[in-house]
């Protein structure tokens, strides 16, 4: 007794429609491998599961691209419009001006030099030598920036220490038989290292 005939619809339930999936998709990949083998046919086949995951079969006498190829002068339809062939050429401009960068990046490492010819070297000395010269202009420019601010700082060290020195010498004089507010409050306020300290006596020298 005979199989049933199938009626041809999508399967609702999802764990009969993967399994018929898996088992079809083998079945297929199964005969185009023998296509290729009896009848030395090229084939080339890609399949998207559900999931999303992608399986294929190439002829092994062939490739994807040329493939691609004959169906293009076969059918007369192209796969790729003037949008994607423009950004294919600006891909590949990329390329190779990314390979002459790496090239041009070896030659002032001094790296693969032994091809260049007398004129190239002379440009690549130059380049170099300008180079070195902005390396050591900026380098100037560094160094006389921190020789203004070490020159800030010490003129505002030495205002710093006058003032403090004055306001300690103010701060210990009585007014009115008391420190006068405004110094008062400035010496309570100033670091403990800064403060004057009264005068102790040396008892050793009384000794």
């Amino acid at each position: 007794m005979g199989r049933g005939k199938i009626e041809i619809k999508r399967i609702e339930n999802s764990s009969n429609r993967q399994v018929t999936y898996s088992k079809r998709k083998n079945g297929i990949l199964k005969k185009a491998k023998e296509i290729t083998v009896l009848c030395d046919a090229q084939v080339s086949l890609i399949i998207f599961a559900p999931s999303g995951k992608m399986h294929e079969y190439i002829s092994p006498s062939t490739t994807l691209i040329n493939m691609l190829d004959r169906y293009h002068k076969a059918s007369g339809k192209r796969l790729w419009d003037a949008k994607h062939e423009n950004l294919s050429n600006e891909i590949d401009r990329i390329k190779k001006e990314n390979d002459s960068m790496q090239i041009e990046l070896r030659h002032l490492k001094g790296e693969d030099i032994t091809s260049l010819n007398c004129k190239e070297l002379m440009a690549l000395e130059e380049a170099l030598e300008n180079g070195l010269n902005g390396i050591r202009e900026k380098q100037m420019e560094v160094y006389r920036m921190y020789k203004r601010n070490d020159k800030i700082l010490e003129e505002e060290n030495r205002q710093l220490s006058y003032v403090l020195q004055r306001l300690a010498v103010e701060g210990v004089k009585e007014v009115d038989n008391g420190f006068d507010e405004s110094v008062r409050d400035f010496v309570s306020q100033m670091p403990f290292a800064f403060r004057v300290q009264p005068m102790q006596p040396n008892l050793q020298e009384r000794m």
